[in-house]
């Protein structure tokens, strides 16, 4: 007896049967006219389907999310060179062992920031024990760059307590490989970093930046000028570690100098602890949460 209908069923044929109907054995990344446009990596990766390549990299992270119901983030960033207690603990061990005095430095630095990696891990795990509470359409999700440091503290806070976790990766010379913890099905890599992002700021509710360098400095300055110029509806920025923070950004110069208005000071926030960072969040938004 054949199958009744589905009326949701789609009547057109999927371009991803078409493509599973493909020769198995041609090489793919050979050149040939026949093959089907879309299933052709010569042809996608040319200079003029750069345009077609943007959509796609907007296109894919964003029903993917909105198919497991990621509607808002918390973006965490900072540096990807800090590791957890135990790993600078040894590190420090090894160093001392060998006495070399520059790795012992080294190594007494990460020791020092681990307390950073810490608190980024124990703030997703607040983030995401809260928010279980919420709505599915209130809920907040952890989001982060993908890689090591901040970021792997941030993704392995919410996994230590069962919540889901965004990674936007990037493709970098130095081959980045998304840390273990995040979603994987939530874990995306680009190739643009205009469209990653674009990507952090779709869902982004709040902003959390821990010491970092150039890479965090870069993330931090796109939001903050986005909110500044109105391009952006104004989301909690909050910067921790105050003591780092303060010791690297001069922004009393700024205003002496009439490169910002005194106002745009305000755009930011310092947090020196997992609670407040959070408590900022909740504030902004009237979030009720246990």
């Amino acid at each position: 007896m054949p199958n009744k209908p589905n009326l949701q069923d789609s009547t057109l044929a999927h371009a991803w049967a078409d493509l599973q109907n493909e020769s198995p054995t041609s090489d793919w990344m050979q050149p040939q006219a026949h093959r089907l446009a879309f299933a052709d990596p010569e042809f996608l990766l040319r200079r003029e389907t750069r345009g077609i390549r943007f959509q796609l990299e907007m296109l894919k992270p964003d029903l993917a999310q909105a198919e497991a119901g990621i509607e808002h983030t918390v973006v965490v960033f900072g540096s990807a060179r800090f590791v957890d207690r135990e790993s600078a603990a040894a590190s420090l061990k090894d160093a001392l062992q060998k006495g070399q005095a520059q790795a012992i430095a080294k190594a007494q630095a990460l020791v020092r920031n681990a307390e950073h990696y810490e608190n980024a891990r124990i703030f997703a795990q607040m983030v995401a024990r809260s928010c279980a509470c919420l709505p599915q359409h209130e809920q907040l999700f952890i989001c982060t760059g993908g890689g090591p440091g901040i970021m792997e503290a941030a993704n392995r806070g919410a996994s230590e307590v069962g919540a889901l976790s965004v990674a936007l990766n990037i493709a970098l010379p130095h081959e980045q490989q998304p840390n273990a913890y995040v979603t994987p099905g939530l874990s995306f890599k680009f190739h643009y970093f205009a469209l990653r992002k674009m990507h952090f700021m779709m869902r982004a509710k709040a902003l959390v930046a821990f010491p970092g360098g150039f890479g965090t400095l870069d993330e931090l300055f796109e939001v903050v000028t986005l909110v500044q110029t109105r391009k952006s509806k104004p989301v909690p920025i909050l910067l921790f570690g105050s003591d780092y923070w303060q010791r690297l950004l001069n922004l009393d110069l700024l205003v002496e100098e009439g490169m910002i208005s005194a106002a745009d000071v305000n755009l930011f926030k310092y947090v020196d602890t997992p609670e407040a960072a959070w408590q900022a969040i909740c504030d902004f938004y009237q979030l009720k949460v246990s």
